[in-house]
């Protein structure tokens, strides 16, 4: 009795060890202030140039409940209820920061604001700064610097009186502050990288799949599921996961039962610590009897390596992404492929066909730093900075003599960072087709 006493004595204390140690559970403390962190640096060290260089005096952003700016979390979150402001007034080597009618524990225990006051406070703090140029979350192209809602533009306009009449688009401000890379952030997108490339090549083997037997859609939701496991979030919707063959694509996370012989391709990212990744893996399902991906099908996926060889050494920083993307062009004109508009393959069995999107990748799957992708019209004229993190994405057409000569699509992506030596990965890159046995 007594021994069984101290042991039910040892187990209750150990319980109330668990439940009362701060040790316990700190996952969401750790992320907290890594966030803060990153916020810290970013306001420091970042955000003076990029107003200087955008001619802000002021940026205000302009939030309500239910009504959140796609940088509320860049922001540092906050209870939002009624209207709710953060403003950084230019101040040269510093940006001073308010928010008004924003509050929470989070918020007020990262450190990172000079001033917190009701909402009410707007028009005198405003006018006690004098600003000539403020900022606001307007854009044309790029939807995460145009979160200001039209009612929220009006309210705007009149709660400022005259100084409603300086409002300026903050989009290649917004663009510079967020591209802009700090230490910090560079090592936890790579950590965010790494995750993505770890459940995608799970996804991609004989834990997951079985031939004739999982589908494609129970990969995905396997992924999902592993997100949801792990606390991630995605910029995507549900993990794209297919299967390419001499038609092109055949399904995408459908009720298709993976069999052997297939091409299997997958296209996801995930969100950790407000980085969102971009990735894509190849896998093949071997036959009975055979060890390897058919000779066909391993030369065009070799060709795309080769295409992404010249990316990586070719793309460098630039005084816009357009000259970046014309140097990279012009190099794998020189290294012997063909370009093509997108999914447009030539008939020549000859030659491999090439296209490249290389993106700005970071805080969205696509985004909104400089890009040197086709579908970035706008952001092709941003000047590429070191730091600049980028999803280095191509496809490339291969004829397979298997498939009749017809040819093969084989997309390569991973996120990188550019660096003046060229591109360089944070993570592995994909270098081989996984194998399903």
């Amino acid at each position: 009795m007594i021994k069984r006493l101290i042991s039910v004595t040892l187990f209750l204390a150990s319980i109330s060890l668990l439940v009362s140690s701060p040790a316990y559970s700190q996952e969401a403390r750790a992320r907290w202030e890594r966030m803060c962190q990153i916020r810290a640096e970013k306001f420091d060290l970042i955000m003076p140039a990029a107003m200087q260089d955008n001619n802000l005096d002021m940026w205000i952003v302009v939030m309500r409940e239910g009504n959140l700016d796609p940088l509320w979390e860049a922001l540092g979150r906050g209870y939002v209820t009624g209207w709710a402001y953060y403003i950084f007034t230019n101040q040269g080597d510093r940006v001073e920061r308010a928010v008004l009618g924003v509050g929470g524990y989070r918020l007020e225990q990262c450190g990172v604001y000079d001033y917190f006051g009701g909402p009410d406070e707007l028009t005198d703090y405003v006018a006690a700064r004098n600003p000539d140029r403020i900022g606001i979350n307007m854009a044309n192209s790029i939807g995460g610097a145009d979160g200001l809602s039209h009612t929220s533009y009006l309210h705007l306009t009149e709660t400022l009186g005259t100084y409603g009449n300086r409002l300026v688009s903050a989009e290649r401000f917004v663009s510079d502050f967020r591209s802009t890379r700090t230490a910090i952030e560079i090592a936890a997108f790579a950590e965010a990288g790494e995750i993505s490339r770890e459940i995608a090549e799970r996804a991609f083997s004989n834990e997951v799949i079985t031939p004739g037997v999982t589908t494609l859609e129970d990969v995905a939701w396997w992924m999902s599921d592993q997100q949801l496991e792990r606390g991630l979030e995605s910029s995507f919707d549900m993990p794209s996961v297919y299967i390419t063959g001499p038609e092109g694509i055949a399904a995408t996370s459908t009720d298709r039962i993976i069999q052997r012989g297939d091409l299997l391709m997958l296209d996801w990212g995930v969100g950790y610590l407000d980085f969102y990744t971009d990735m894509k893996r190849i896998a093949y399902v071997l036959r009975d009897g055979e060890t390897e991906a058919p000779q066909g099908i391993q030369f065009a996926f070799d060709q795309a390596l080769e295409v992404r060889n010249v990316m990586k050494t070719s793309i460098k920083p630039a005084a816009s992404a357009q000259i970046a993307l014309d140097v990279t062009l012009a190099a794998i004109t020189a290294a012997g492929f063909n370009q093509i508009a997108f999914n447009q393959p030539s008939s020549d069995s000859s030659v491999t066909d090439v296209v490249i999107g290389p993106h700005s990748v970071g805080n969205w799957g696509h985004g909104i730093g400089p890009s040197l992708a086709f579908f970035n019209p706008e952001q092709l004229t941003y000047e590429l900075r070191p730091s600049t993190l980028i999803s280095i994405e191509l496809f490339a057409y291969t004829a397979n003599p298997d498939w009749d000569n017809a040819k093969i699509r084989i997309p390569l992506e991973d996120d990188a960072i550019v660096t003046e030596r060229g591109v360089e990965w944070l993570y592995p890159a994909n270098s081989r087709i996984l194998i399903i046995k």
